[in-house]
């Protein structure tokens, strides 16, 4: 009489069950182990992008330091190259001066000792043109004529007096 009340029949409610089992056990085998497939390799390619992007992550500080270390050697050999520079422009600077001190040097010792000949040049003239006086006016004081002897002899004497006078 329970079964009346209620309306369950026993057999209905066991083909429920089973009818019920065997959808879950379809829908097992073709609906959630695909499902499940398709979740666990969706996780694995999300897994896989995470790891590319930790390598990618990585790699690109390995890149970076590279790069920074590259940019300071770099700038290093700039600089190196900018002291070479200086240090051969500073060397070439000093060697052009002395250079040009050797050639003034050169230029001076020239000009003095140009002078120097000019000097002797013209006392040379000087004691020609005063030894031909000398000999024109012994020779009136004498009124002869004078001999080489004679003449080499004033010559001598009238350059002793001039070297006294001095």
């Amino acid at each position: 009489m329970f079964e009346s009340f209620i309306g369950i029949d026993f057999w209905t409610a066991l083909f429920i069950l089973l009818n019920t089992l065997v959808i879950f056990l379809v829908a097992k085998k073709y609906l959630i182990g695909p499902v499940r497939v398709m979740i666990e390799t969706r996780q694995k390619e999300i897994d896989d992008m995470y790891e590319n992007a930790g390598s990618a992550r990585d790699e690109a500080m390995a890149m970076k330091e590279e790069y920074l270390k590259k940019l300071n050697d770099a700038q290093a050999t700039g600089d190196k190259i900018v002291k070479d520079a200086v240090a051969r422009g500073q060397k070439r600077e000093e060697e052009i001066v002395s250079k040009a001190k050797n050639e003034a040097g050169q230029i001076l010792q020239k000009a003095q000792d140009d002078i120097q000949l000019e000097k002797k040049k013209a006392v040379n003239e000087a004691k020609d043109e005063i030894s031909d006086m000398a000999l024109a006016i012994a020779e009136k004081v004498v009124g002869r004529k004078l001999n080489q002897a004679d003449k080499a002899e004033i010559i001598d004497q009238f350059i002793d007096e001039l070297g006294d006078i001095k």
